[in-house]
């Protein structure tokens, strides 16, 4: 198995909007083009991570609307599911107004579904002739796991374990793979490799452009340079660039990024960062983009073990953690002392910044791990950092991914349905 490939075919794909109502859409516009006619009543269960993210977020093409019901409600209207993670694309007023008749006739309901640990969503329609449709997407935001139209069924990997679906076969070879083996497998990207990698490179560029023109956390980090509080450097312009791109994707805009570890904040962070390091330090392209390949590696290889939506940040511990590893890789080579370093360096620093759902603050976020993980990775490259008589951090970097998996899929297994808790008072006050 080529690892690298499996990763890129599976976890970086384009997505306009937040992937989690993106993937609630999705799954709604399987259903509903199953039913094939109105619906009387949707029925939506997402597991609490999916209903954090989505609670906060502006949904694209709805001029600042937010939420997952609207987003599932327009994925019924669109029943589009040919357009995968751009299915919001597809979306323009007449589905938006249609999407709100749906919700003020309250046809809509949603809930987070009891006992489920892992990524599901599930939409259960019932037509206005009493027929009805199903789809369960589990395990991944793509992966359809059920599909049926009443006693019809097309599609069935039931049970789920656990409500889940089991890991892909590359997630499981990504959980064994050691560090040197992810260098390895980036250092031997081949040309295929590359094109789609700078092709990611490029949508997420014209993100940050977009998010250029937004009063927004990109705005501000650049009033603080105007004002000579900070300085327009590497870091201040990395910084600027990142927020600004996750600023237009929280914001609802129409514009789609390359997406890491299935999430379009991390694919800003995994990408966006070596790229406007690797150039400003003016390292070779070829290199920079073998590096971005390291990036979506060990994105994806830490969220294997913190979980698909984990109550710590993704977009800035697992994908924070790739970006240092990057800009390491980009002066180091396949060096894993430096590499294990940087790693270790940032998880010490952030890991444990909480995840409250996507929505503005998230460009924030973007910024502290763009900080920290330049920060992390400059320490590395001059062989300092921290080690194992510290805190949680192991021997090796596949030692300390796996105590921060232990961290947030055990110890924190209660801070999720906390979180949502918070956020659901807050709507019914």
């Amino acid at each position: 198995m080529n690892i690298l490939k499996e990763v890129l075919k599976y976890q970086v794909y384009p997505a306009m909007g937040c992937t989690e109502p993106v993937s609630v859409a999705l799954c709604a516009a399987y259903a509903a083009k199953e039913l094939g006619e109105p619906i009387a009543r949707a029925d939506f269960k997402l597991d609490a991570g999916t209903y954090k993210n989505g609670m906060g977020v502006r949904i694209p093409n709805t001029d600042g609307e937010k939420g997952n019901l609207l987003a599932g409600a327009m994925g019924i209207v669109l029943a589009q599911p040919e357009l995968n993670m751009q299915i919001l694309g597809g979306a323009d007023k007449q589905t938006v107004a249609k999407a709100k008749e749906l919700l003020q006739a309250h046809r809509v309901h949603m809930e987070v579904a009891p006992d489920v640990h892992g990524f599901y969503i599930e939409a259960e329609l019932t037509g206005l002739s009493g027929k009805t449709a199903k789809c369960i997407i589990a395990g991944s935001h793509t992966e359809v796991v059920f599909l049926a139209q009443g006693q019809n069924v097309k599609i069935n990997q039931l049970p789920l374990e656990n409500n889940t679906q089991q890991a892909n076969e590359f997630k499981a070879s990504l959980k064994k793979a050691t560090l040197k083996e992810l260098l390895d497998a980036a250092d031997n990207a081949d040309e295929e490799d590359l094109a789609y990698i700078k092709k990611g490179v490029e949508m997420n560029l014209k993100a940050a452009e977009l998010g250029q023109a937004l009063q927004k956390v990109g705005f501000y980090i650049k009033e603080l340079v105007r004002k000579k509080l900070l300085q327009m450097d590497l870091i201040s312009s990395t910084k600027i660039l990142t927020a600004c791109a996750a600023d237009a994707r929280m914001d609802g805009q129409a514009v789609a990024v390359m997406s890491s570890g299935e999430s379009g904040n991390q694919g800003v962070v995994t990408i966006l960062v070596p790229w406007k390091v690797g150039k400003e330090m003016e390292v070779d392209e070829k290199t920079i983009l073998k590096s971005i390949a390291l990036s979506h590696l060990l994105n994806g290889y830490v969220k294997v073990f913190t979980g698909e939506l984990a109550p710590i940040c993704g977009c800035a511990i697992a994908a924070g953690v790739g970006a240092s590893a990057a800009i390491v890789y980009q002066q180091r080579g396949k060096c894993v002392p430096a590499v294990t370093l940087s790693i270790n360096n940032i998880i010490s620093d952030i890991g444990g910044m909480l995840c409250d759902g996507a929505k503005s603050g998230c460009a924030l976020k973007v910024v502290s791990s763009t900080d920290a993980a330049i920060r992390a990775a400059y320490m590395a490259i001059h062989d300092y950092g921290i080690t194992e008589v510290e805190g949680f951090v192991g021997k090796t970097a596949e030692e300390t991914i796996r105590n921060l998996g232990s961290i947030s899929s055990i110890g924190m297994r209660q801070v999720d349905p906390m979180i949502v808790d918070i956020m659901q008072e807050k709507c019914r006050q």
